[in-house]
């Protein structure tokens, strides 16, 4: 059970890489962090102002917080500025769900590929179930159906919809 994640506050001037707008994030902070896939997934605030991000790997350990327009904006803040940054983990990972629609479940049992689609990467499988989520008309969704039990019918493996 975690408890609440530690809050590090520090100050940092905002620079500029490239074309966009961001700050180091000091060592002794993110070396008490976990990242996901080299990401640091945070909330906080700039100036007070609230925001939630990613924090970057950059080389020798560093990590880099990029601070868009309407953050800056809302931090009452620009570049070459000095900004007070309040930063905490976030442990709240919103993994969405999406529901499989009763049409494909009827056309995978009929043509005995369950199992198939059962066996796709769980990225590819929400792939598809959020695309098929958001048609609008049950000729749409019927067409793509038949366009995903036709490539696992042929054994594709990363079949896509559309």
């Amino acid at each position: 059970q975690m408890n609440k994640a530690k809050k590090y506050k520090f100050k940092a001037k905002i620079y500029k890489t490239g074309i966009n707008y961001c700050v180091d994030v000091p060592g002794e902070i993110t070396s008490e962090m976990i990242a996901t896939k080299g990401y640091i997934k945070i909330k906080g605030t700039v100036n007070k102002f609230p925001f939630t991000k990613s924090l970057v790997p950059v080389k020798n350990g560093l990590y880099r917080l990029f601070v868009n327009i309407p953050t800056l904006k809302g931090a009452n803040t620009e570049v070459g500025n000095t900004a007070e940054f309040e930063i905490e983990q976030d442990f709240k990972v919103i993994k969405k769900e999406y529901p499989i629609p009763k049409m494909l479940t009827e056309q995978l049992k009929k043509k005995e590929l369950l199992d198939d689609f059962n066996n796709l990467t769980e990225s590819r499988k929400k792939d598809i179930l959020k695309y098929l989520n958001y048609i609008k008309t049950e000729e749409t969704l019927r067409k793509n159906i038949e366009k995903l039990i036709t490539k696992l019918e042929n054994k594709e493996k990363n079949p896509r919809i559309p």
